[in-house]
């Protein structure tokens, strides 16, 4: 069974967070929801929780949008165009970008852990 996010959940990952209230922004996620039909919460008891891929898939249009400035119809059509025109520099870029941020960001997460587990050594288990 994967991990389901609730919608706060995922507004604190995004660092979707109001700087004076400290609240998330929720209607951010809420409003993208109606924007992109990629977006498909479950709704369990009213409440709205995501899986891993779509998670994936708000942080892809969270880059987009927030961090290259596209509108929301170039990030429209940017989610939709073929992943397999990936390697044409010209046309999928942006995707491009997202990918390798991704990438670096976990192997930054995978190097912490290393050297966290060299600094530190295993611990006895007996």
């Amino acid at each position: 069974m994967t991990k389901l996010i609730n919608i706060s959940e995922l507004s604190k990952i995004l660092n979707l967070i109001d700087p004076e209230t400290k609240k998330p922004q929720n209607y951010i996620l809420r409003y993208w929801e109606k924007e992109f039909k990629e977006i498909k919460p479950k709704k369990i008891n009213n409440r709205r929780y995501y899986s891993s891929e779509q998670v994936e898939t708000i942080k892809m249009i969270k880059f987009l949008l927030k961090n290259k400035g596209l509108t929301i119809s170039g990030a429209k059509d940017l989610i939709n165009s073929s992943i397999n025109k990936l390697d044409d520099p010209n046309v999928l870029s942006l995707k491009a970008d997202y990918y390798k941020k991704s990438l670096n960001t976990k192997g930054k997460s995978i190097l912490d852990k290393i050297n966290r587990i060299k600094k530190y050594g295993k611990k006895n288990s007996s």
